[in-house]
């Protein structure tokens, strides 16, 4: 696995050039497939990691195969450390870390994982769930906890990514929330 700097994302409205743009993404630089997968309302969508450099070359290579069919696109270099397991859903919360719930939600995937990395860079939060568009209708969530204002630094910030794209949903924090919000991640 190459060292993860940077990840880029491509949603696309046609699955079949989906395929293509991945190929192509995969072909064009040493990066990392993170996600590739069909998502609600019939998109592809395809997530790299890596080295900024090869990250930024290839998204330009998925773009230039893709043409029309890209719905949203996305270069983050220098991806706060914390994304890229939250994107695994691989984080496991500790009852002491559940003083506030912030939940930034966006109408795409490509966009929720910006919010995320915004927010972890605002304040001191734990994110454990960033969820791309599956079982959303297209939609992205993502989920962290820390003290509550900590939580209010952390969604404003990433909601305000999603806003400037014109793609927010909601933003939420919720004070000492019931611990069976966090059922499956404690």
């Amino acid at each position: 696995m190459t060292r993860l700097q940077a990840i880029g994302a491509l949603e696309f409205s046609s699955v079949g050039i989906g395929f293509v743009a991945q190929d192509e993404m995969l072909k064009a630089a040493n990066v990392d497939l993170l996600i590739a997968r069909t998502i609600c309302s019939g998109k592809y969508f395809v997530v790299v990691g890596g080295m900024v450099g090869d990250v930024e070359a290839s998204v330009r290579s998925g773009m230039a195969s893709a043409d029309e069919a890209i719905v949203d696109s996305l270069v983050l270099p220098n991806v706060h450390e914390s994304v890229f397991p939250a994107l695994g859903q691989a984080v496991v919360l500790r009852e002491a870390e559940t003083d506030a719930l912030g939940i930034i939600e966006s109408f795409s995937g490509t966009s929720i994982l910006d919010a995320a990395d915004a927010a972890c860079k605002a304040a001191d939060v734990k994110l454990f769930r960033v969820h791309v568009a599956m079982a959303l209708g297209g939609k992205g969530l993502c989920l962290m906890t820390g003290t509550v204002a900590d939580c209010e630094a952390a969604v404003r910030a990433g909601a305000q990514k999603v806003r400037e794209r014109g793609l927010l949903v909601s933003e939420i924090v919720i004070p000492g929330p019931s611990p069976e919000l966090f059922q499956d991640h404690i």
